[in-house]
């Protein structure tokens, strides 16, 4: 196990003392009162607020337009000669939605928790990081590898920004990845990917009173969900040893154009959790293949599976380094130490998928129990922690002038 010179501990020391909650809190609430809300693709002013504050901080600002109005932003301390830490999140959220006893786009604390939309997902996170960051370089604990985080647009829909970024060349290489979504501080070490499938339907319209005249997309589609159900309880039978099964799930279902009318179209929204190393469109592949030997498909019936949206997982290994350096920084950080995998997906399986970069998920919040939800909120003293965990990740996964490990 690799223990800390003096001069390593005085260093994380320092570094840890310069995190301010005056700004975390401050920097969290410029975050989520800038919106953001998605679809609706209003990133831009989230994005104005990051740079705004790391410009003033003296970081190293790039910034790629994904699409008009929608930019992904990087922020970087440290040099480039030599693979460094990269952290990962969005600058988007979900849209506010009713049910809320306070404006979801006017941050306020409360009772040690601050609230407003995007809060636990992932505004925290964000401010969480560039703290972090902003000690780091007041500190001099920075060398001649990078320390970066990535915000991308469009997580909460299509992926844009993380399909986009991870197609760029950069100017800095990284050995790490930690995705900074809410994961109430223990280390996630994978997680199952997402695929949206649509299948289309189509068969021919007909008077109601001779529906033989017709071909009826919707009865079609009825069959298409006994194959779905089929195909899932064949996942079930050979579920992932960590990460469990992949699962589908038919999540809407709509055609027909009147009651006294064969329906002539139909079309299934199905949600399928990806394992890692499947490809949403070979699973695609597969499931048409299934409706066409089920008979289902010809006859005046045609059916197309599309891919509208693919998310990747993965796993990493809990003896890596990513996962003990984290593991290890939360305990000293926050008193508490553990990994878990996520019911959720997140950008991080891109990462590892399309860049070979190691990654794990690790954030202040609770998924389950605040994000996506009316009155959202986050722990002012989780997101003190966040911070210094992740400063204490940076501190001991770059090497520092004048500081040297003993081991």
């Amino acid at each position: 196990m690799t223990g800390r010179s003096n001069s390593q501990a005085e260093l994380e020391a320092r570094v840890l003392a310069a995190i301010d909650e005056g700004e975390l809190v401050a920097l969290g609430s410029a975050l989520i009162d800038a919106g953001g809300e998605n679809p609706g693709g209003t990133e831009e002013s989230v994005a104005r607020v990051l740079v705004d504050t790391c410009r003033r901080l003296g970081f190293d600002i790039e910034i790629d337009d994904v699409a008009p109005g929608r930019p992904n932003v990087v922020v970087s301390v440290g040099g480039s000669e030599e693979p460094g830490v990269l952290f990962l999140g969005h600058s988007d959220v979900v849209p506010a939605g009713g049910g809320w006893s306070r404006d979801p786009f006017a941050a306020t604390v409360r009772d040690g928790r601050l609230y407003g939309r995007g809060a636990c997902d992932m505004k925290g996170g964000l401010a969480a990081v560039v703290v972090a960051m902003s000690a780091l370089k007041r500190c001099g604990a920075v060398g001649s590898a990078p320390v970066s985080l990535a915000c991308l647009v469009d997580e909460e829909d299509t992926g844009l920004g993380i399909r986009s970024f991870v197609r760029t060349t950069m100017r800095r290489s990284y050995s790490r990845c930690i995705v900074a979504e809410p994961t109430d501080l223990m280390t996630i070490v994978g997680c199952r990917g997402a695929a949206n499938l649509e299948i289309t339907v189509r068969g021919r319209s007909a008077h109601a009173g001779r529906p033989s005249n017709g071909r009826n997309a919707i009865s079609a589609a009825a069959r298409i969900i006994v194959v779905i159900d089929s195909m899932g309880e064949e996942l079930r039978a050979d579920a992932h040893p960590v990460l469990g099964a992949a699962t589908f799930n038919v999540g809407t279902v709509s055609g027909g154009t009147g009651t006294s009318m064969v329906a002539d179209c139909a079309v299934i929204t199905v949600d399928r959790r990806l394992l890692p190393g499947e490809d949403a469109h070979v699973v695609a592949a597969q499931l048409h293949r299934r409706i066409l030997a089920a008979g289902i498909i010809g006859d005046g019936i045609e059916v197309a599976v599309d891919v509208s949206m693919e998310m990747p997982g993965f796993l990493t290994s809990t003896d890596s380094d990513i996962v003990q350096s984290a593991v290890t920084a939360v305990a000293d950080s926050a008193g508490h130490h553990g990994t878990d995998i996520w019911t959720a997906s997140c950008d991080g399986g891109f990462i590892v998928r399309d860049m070979g970069i190691p990654a794990i998920v690790l954030g202040p919040g609770e998924i389950e129990l605040q994000a996506h939800q009316p009155d959202e909120s986050v722990s002012v003293r989780q997101l003190c922690d966040s911070a210094a965990a992740y400063a204490l990740i940076a501190c001991r996964s770059v090497a520092l002038p004048g500081v040297m490990a003993a081991t």
